[in-house]
């Protein structure tokens, strides 16, 4: 009877080891994850912990809900969830993965946007990255409070925002991400610049709306500071900036190959093939090196350009208008080869 009961002890002895040691595996192991690579856990706010649990089981971070309530409600997790973006690595143990989803202690984001041509697209990309949703950030931008404070209007607010790539929080508010562009623009504008745009006798805002139309015509970066110097020189001599790509802005069709007489005639401030000077605002968001050639643009007597008749992306540029109609001419010819009318 003592050999039995010893017996008995000896294996309650062992089921229990047993267990603790699943147990202590389950919290504190790498047994309880996926075997290879890292996960991304999104918690918005106001979850609570259920929709946590949930979305650690949907998501395949954890295997054992059981587990990782256990420890959750002895860290008291419940009570201080905090939203955000969790980069989770494969092995990470239950124990660890409550304390970072605990403390708060998020990854963050790296936006990235280059080629965009209005805001609501400009609000889409940014809110892709972020918990905010696209009206939300449009609606911040556009927010009059907003652009009076920055010294804006609602033409040129989108030069505001800088192409590059910014590393946020994807809790970050629409109204403080604006603020993040904020400081980046004052830095980007520098004592040097500002003084280049002072001796062209153009404000920022007007800096990036000739930038725009430049960016618009040419992704030739040697081209760029040439360009701009037409259009500089047009400026400085009253004469009208006549830009197809303000004509496509206007008209809403950024997908026109060529411009047709009829298009000229569009009712629009962006026309500048009858309003003299720039237009209201930017027609796209410039990127910085289109900004820079404005500012250090060639130092030409060209008042005209047109592209290549090779269809490169190069321009031919010229002083006068004949020789202008000549390069016109020829690069119309190649549009009728190649079929292309509109």
């Amino acid at each position: 009877m003592k050999k039995f009961l010893l017996l008995l002890l000896v294996l309650a002895l062992a089921v229990g080891g047993y267990v603790a040691w699943h147990a202590w595996k389950e919290i504190f192991g790498p047994g309880n994850r996926f075997d290879e690579g890292q996960r991304v856990l999104y918690i918005p706010r106001g979850a609570d912990l259920d929709q946590v649990a949930d979305s650690l089981e949907a998501g395949g971070i954890i295997k054992d809900l059981k587990a990782f309530h256990w420890v959750a409600e002895r860290k008291g997790y419940g009570k201080r969830i905090r939203p955000g973006r969790y980069v989770v690595p494969s092995g990470m143990s239950m124990n660890d993965l409550v304390n970072k989803l605990r403390s708060g202690e998020q990854d963050p984001v790296r936006i990235t946007f280059t080629n965009i041509k209005n805001l609501p697209q400009l609000a889409g990309r940014v809110a892709s990255y972020i918990e905010a949703d696209s009206l939300e950030v449009l609606d911040a931008i556009l927010d009059p409070s907003t652009v009076k404070r920055l010294g804006f209007t609602r033409e040129t607010i989108i030069s505001l925002f800088l192409p590059n790539t910014y590393e946020v929080w994807w809790t970050v508010t629409p109204e403080e991400l604006i603020d993040r562009f904020a400081r980046e623009y004052k830095r980007f504008w520098t004592e040097d610049r500002l003084a280049a745009a002072r001796k062209l006798g153009l404000s920022q805002s007007e800096v990036s709306t000739l930038a725009s139309i430049v960016q618009a015509e040419t992704g030739k970066a040697s081209d760029a500071p040439k360009i701009a110097s037409v259009y500089l020189n047009r400026l400085r001599i009253g004469m009208p900036l006549q830009a197809d790509p303000t004509l496509k802005y206007a008209l809403g069709l950024d997908s026109l190959n060529r411009v047709l007489h009829a298009d000229k005639q569009v009712d629009s401030p962006y026309n500048t093939y009858t309003h003299t000077g720039l237009p209201p605002g930017p027609i796209n968001l410039p990127e910085p090196r289109f900004i820079d050639a404005v500012l250090n643009p060639a130092q030409t007597d060209y008042l005209y350009f047109c592209a290549r008749e090779d269809l490169s992306g190069y321009s031919n540029f010229s002083t006068t208008y004949q020789q202008h109609m000549v390069n016109a001419h020829r690069y119309q010819q190649a549009l009728n080869k190649r079929g292309i009318y509109r």
